[in-house]
């Protein structure tokens, strides 16, 4: 069972205005689009037990991307990370706001839920587990070197910024703090590790053309 197609179409509505200026795109429909595709990735490698609600894990893969529309609202660390607990809380918010009184009130309630569940430590519930790692993980990788990148130029930044970031976050052990504290689960913990190698081989050639272009 999957989000029916009506709803679907209201939430691809709902995303195709990518920031707080009315501009329009593809971004955050193809985020939620690849968050759900992931999560049906991990239910196959039968991480939890069956039974999971998929609608509700849906619906929330789309309902995260709601507060990614606008470039200041979530406040972001030093190291430029969005902080989960804030971006659930605001998507379960702009979910009502925006599409409450076009959805079930009882698949509303459970996806409501499911958001304010997924930034606890010891979520209680497989559904919360599953959407908190698939989350995680985007940050790790080529898709995470990307995303983040993509976060900084919103905000203003640009590539010698994004640099420094990259370099900051080794200096400061961050990837190993959230392989260690960031997953539920130990496989999707496995995948992130794999694809932090990429993250810094991506890193690495960024910096080896930057020192090209400065001064010997």
């Amino acid at each position: 069972m999957a989000l029916d197609a009506k709803l679907t179409a209201r939430l691809d509505k709902a995303l195709a205005t990518v920031d707080e200026h009315g501009s329009t795109g593809a971004r955050l429909r193809s985020d939620a689009a690849r968050l759900w595709r992931r999560i049906q990735r991990f239910l196959q490698l039968d991480l939890v037990a069956p039974g999971v609600d998929v609608v509700a894990l849906q619906l929330a893969c789309y309902a995260l991307q709601l507060p990614m529309r606008q470039s200041r609202q979530l406040p972001v660390g030093k190291l430029g990370r969005t902080n989960l607990r804030d971006r659930a809380e605001q998507a379960a918010e702009l979910l009502v706001t925006l599409l409450g009184e076009q959805i079930d009130e009882a698949t509303l309630d459970r996806c409501t839920r499911l958001l304010h569940e997924t930034p606890q430590k010891l979520p209680m519930v497989d559904e919360a587990r599953l959407l908190a790692d698939a989350i995680n993980l985007d940050d790790f990788g080529t898709i995470g070197f990307m995303q983040q990148s993509i976060q900084q130029a919103r905000m203003g930044d640009g590539i010698d910024q994004i640099a420094d970031g990259a370099e900051k976050r080794e200096q400061y052990g961050y990837w190993e703090a959230r392989l260690k504290d960031g997953f539920h689960f130990e496989p999707v913990r496995q995948m992130a590790r794999r694809r932090l190698d990429n993250n810094r081989a991506a890193v690495k050639l960024l910096l080896t053309e930057l020192k090209e272009d400065s001064p010997s």
